[in-house]
């Protein structure tokens, strides 16, 4: 058996279809499209833990992941700022300028914006909470109507994301 073989496994949120990638016990993706590349396509369970996870936290009984991740991607730049990201409590939010900040850069909030882009492990790594300095939403690779939802979902109102409606 092959320690270093991919596995991957879709997940249904109520926001649309994540696929989440591992390699041995280290989640390595998590993105909101279907994977096209290498790996077999099975819950292993590293997948089967994260599936777990996900399920406690869209019931609102999970606010921190205990899993690993392993970047095989990004510059140690980029893995600087996905490790703070992790540092955000659960229905908070940072700026791009206080996670500049936090790294040791507070110039480098565009830098913090880029990275936050490329994060290959959405959810679990938390750039959805991550807004600008004057409280805009910024973007999302997943798309706006994803990290509205996530935002509001974890500050306790409901969200409808076709609608893009906030209910209290």
């Amino acid at each position: 058996m092959n320690k270093d073989l991919l596995y991957y496994y879709d997940y249904t949120t109520p926001i649309g279809l994540l696929t989440i990638g591992s390699i041995q016990n280290d989640i390595v993706f998590c993105q909101f499209e279907k994977y096209k590349g290498e790996g077999i396509y099975q819950e292993n369970q590293c997948l089967k833990e994260a599936s777990q996870q996900l399920n406690e936290y869209f019931s609102k009984q999970r606010k921190v992941f205990d899993l690993h991740y392993r970047y095989l991607t990004g510059t140690p730049f980029q893995q600087k700022v996905w490790q703070t990201l992790l540092t955000i409590p659960y229905g908070q939010t940072a700026s791009y300028q206080d996670i500049a900040y936090r790294i040791g850069s507070p110039k480098a909030y565009r830098a913090v914006g880029n990275a936050n882009h490329h994060n290959p492990i959405v959810l679990f790594i938390p750039c959805h909470r991550v807004i600008t300095s004057s409280h805009y939403i910024g973007g999302y690779g997943g798309g706006i109507d994803k990290k509205e939802f996530l935002l509001h979902f974890e500050m306790g109102e409901e969200y409808d994301i076709k609608n893009k409606n906030k209910n209290k």
